[in-house]
């Protein structure tokens, strides 16, 4: 079914009603009433998968009170069956149970008119089937997957790819955002102004706790530490882009205590306690000043602004397209990836 508004305006019609222009000029008025229709645009649904997660139930609540968009289906692995608003703790039930099955979702909503996002906060081994599912069923991807391995992201790059040249009507849009934080983007762009005038810089990071992860036979595992963070990594690996030499002074690393160095001589310190924001500062030194660029998060709804910005973003993208928002010089310093005529990025491009 098709939404239609309706505009009525008034027009006042002046007759004049003597034919003949020698005598005084007598007007009657007469009112008409004129009515156009137009269609109303239509909500994007989006589909959270991951949705019993945090940041999942954070989503649900965003985009349920976010204007141009509906909720159309949970997917995950807990709380099956449950009302996805009671699981948020929301007032009033929402209606859409949470459902094991992504294909299953997808194909109840495949058929209805609007476009479709399927937000992904699931894990990276799920990521590149999840995606040729949404793309099957004409629908976008938004994922938010932390630590995803670059061969994953250049299988997902290749599938787009590959996808438009079977169907040129089916015009596929991904956008994967290692952060939604537009605040950690901010300060990635001020750490790559900055870098042009000082030489000397080091990142000291805090959080809660280290999540314990390593990658074996495709599955994510207890194991390795996730430090440093990928805020940490991904402003050393923009500013040794730069082909600047930092920290020359202070060049030796036989000391531990002195921190990790990563890029070209940029040295990151990661501080682990129980009650710690996570919390990314970059300072910058040079004779006579110091130089301090500080970003904290102090929970989940932090990353909701630039969740529903990439919602919206990503439908509106006019050619096939692979975003991903893993660098502001991404093309550079991933030389494998820099090829791939598809491969659009990030984030930091919507704001």
């Amino acid at each position: 079914m098709v939404s239609l508004s309706s505009h009525f305006r008034s027009t006042n019609y002046y007759l004049n009603r003597n034919n003949n222009s020698h005598h005084n000029h007598n007007y009657r008025i007469k009112h008409c009433v004129s009515c156009s229709v137009q269609p109303t645009q239509t909500n994007i649904k989006v589909v959270i998968n991951g949705a019993s997660k945090e940041i999942g139930r954070a989503a649900v609540e965003a985009v349920t009170k976010a204007r141009g968009m509906e909720l159309a289906g949970a997917v995950d692995i807990c709380h099956v069956g449950e009302d996805i608003g009671q699981v948020c703790g929301m007032e009033e039930p929402l209606e859409i149970p949470i459902i094991n099955d992504l294909t299953m979702v997808l194909g109840s909503i495949s058929q209805s008119k609007g476009a479709g996002v399927v937000v992904d906060f699931t894990d990276p081994s799920s990521v590149y089937d999840n995606v040729k599912q949404v793309t099957a069923f004409g629908m976008r991807s938004v994922v938010h997957v932390p630590r995803m391995q670059l061969d994953t992201v250049a299988a997902l790059s290749a599938f787009c790819d590959k996808a438009t040249m079977v169907s040129t009507k089916n015009l596929v849009g991904v956008l994967v955002a290692p952060t939604l934080s537009i605040g950690s983007i901010l300060l990635q762009q001020a750490a790559i102004s900055a870098s042009f005038h000082y030489r000397n810089v080091e990142i000291v990071e805090s959080k809660a706790n280290a999540n314990m992860l390593s990658k074996k036979n495709k599955d994510w595992i207890a194991g390795e530490q996730d430090l440093p963070s990928v805020d940490a990594n991904q402003i050393a690996k923009n500013l040794s882009n730069l082909g600047q030499i930092y920290n020359r002074e202070d060049a030796s690393t036989d000391v531990l205590a002195r921190g990790q160095v990563l890029g070209d001589g940029i040295r990151v310190h990661s501080l682990v306690l129980p009650g710690l924001p996570s919390s990314t500062t970059v300072h910058f030194s040079a004779p006579g000043e110091i130089y301090s660029i500080k970003h904290d998060i102090t929970n989940v709804q932090c990353l909701m602004p630039g969740l529903l910005l990439a919602i919206r973003k990503v439908v509106r993208l006019k050619v096939p397209s692979f975003v991903h928002s893993i660098s502001f010089f991404f093309h550079q310093f991933i030389p494998t990836l820099s090829s791939l005529q598809n491969l659009v990025y990030g984030l930091e491009k919507f704001l």
